[in-house]
């Protein structure tokens, strides 16, 4: 191919590729929520297996016994440094609140412009820890989980969705986007398994069934 046609086509190729770029085909939202990766779904179904199954339990339960929202570093708590992961051109207060930015939200596909439209869920929420076996824990250890950025346990979604999601577990309730719930159950028995918390039976159903299809 003599020079000026390869030199042509190197530059369409280029120009195609910026453009598919540019509408996000290559890749995905421009704000896309920053989960810590969990574990691959052979491996969830490994965790799985090995959790046990108990009747759950609420006895007891206090919001407040999980110290959440702490500082993680100089102003900024908890909540506000999962917005700055998970948000794409967030702006920040000299207290580190959000002032502008975009979040893209994996659960709904929805994406907002300010903070306020935005929870950070607990993917495995903090009353069905305590069902689990949280109830025995330290003071430290639940505010730990009440704060892990390590594990794939902290995201930012929609205020209204986290809302509704509530404290259910995968028996009752899945992201409505169907394309993100492989990461959600990977994430949840990751979640589950390194904290050993247990599982009640419909729950690992519903896990079972959503991992075979992963």
């Amino acid at each position: 191919m003599p020079k000026f046609y390869a030199r042509r086509r190197l530059g369409f190729l280029a120009a195609l590729t910026g453009l598919i770029a540019s509408a996000g085909l290559l890749n995905g939202p421009a704000a896309s929520a920053a989960l810590p990766t969990p574990v691959s779904a052979a491996t969830a179904r490994t965790y799985l297996a090995s959790l046990s199954v108990k009747t759950e339990s609420r006895t007891g339960y206090d919001r407040d016994l999980f110290p959440h929202w702490i500082t993680q570093s100089g102003t900024c708590n908890t909540r506000e440094t999962v917005l700055k992961r998970d948000g794409s051109g967030v702006v920040t207060d000299s207290s580190c609140a959000a002032t502008s930015g975009s979040w893209y939200s994996p659960y709904d596909g929805a994406t907002w412009s300010a903070a306020s439209d935005v929870d950070i869920d607990h993917l495995v929420p903090l009353a069905e820890a305590w069902d689990s076996g949280a109830g025995s824990w330290t003071t430290s250890r639940r505010q730990s989980f009440a704060n892990d950025l390590t594990r794939p346990q902290l995201l930012a979604v929609t205020d209204n969705v986290n809302q509704a999601k509530g404290d259910q577990d995968p028996a009752t309730w899945m992201p409505s986007r169907t394309a993100y719930r492989c990461t959600y159950v990977r994430a949840w028995v990751q979640v589950k398994y390194y904290y050993d918390l247990s599982v009640d039976s419909a729950e690992k159903s519903a896990l079972q069934g959503y991992l075979a299809n992963c």
